[in-house]
């Protein structure tokens, strides 16, 4: 029973994940002419992501972005992101900051040769009627000297 009981969880919990990687496409790119990283979630119709700054005591898991340090690169400054949506949330009972269909955060980097920068981005999805468990995205950017 204890078993049968795993693999039903199990399962669950992996559609779970698959659903909440296909509400959200990331895009994670060099702009050469800003000079930015930039890291776009483009997402389902009906779907919100949450803003970086939500309050972590209010249920939602803000966006956040990890990178792994490196001497060939420095980032300057935080990740950047446009103004969100802000609205109250009768399921969480609190004013929430989150984006839909589309939102493009920015990292100014200074690099002083061609590197990788790798990192990785949680973040968490949620539709009027429900949420789904927050997700850790890899990622990989070439970076050239700027």
């Amino acid at each position: 029973m204890k078993r049968i009981f795993f693999l039903f969880s199990l399962v669950i919990f992996c559609s779970f994940s698959s659903i909440s990687q296909e509400v959200v496409k990331w895009d994670f790119s060099y702009n050469p002419t800003t000079k930015m990283v930039e890291l776009k979630a483009t997402i389902q119709e009906g779907w919100h992501l949450y803003s970086q700054f939500v309050d972590n005591d209010l249920g939602p898991v803000p966006t956040s972005f990890s990178f792994q340090s490196s001497n060939d690169f420095q980032l300057i400054d935080a990740v950047v992101e446009p103004k969100p949506i802000q609205k109250y949330d009768e399921t969480f009972e609190a004013t929430l900051d989150f984006f839909e269909t589309e939102v493009i955060f920015t990292q100014k980097i200074k690099a002083k040769k061609e590197s990788q920068l790798e990192g990785s981005v949680v973040y968490m999805v949620c539709n009027e009627t429900m949420c789904l468990p927050p997700v850790d995205k890899t990622f990989k950017i070439t970076i050239p000297k700027n």
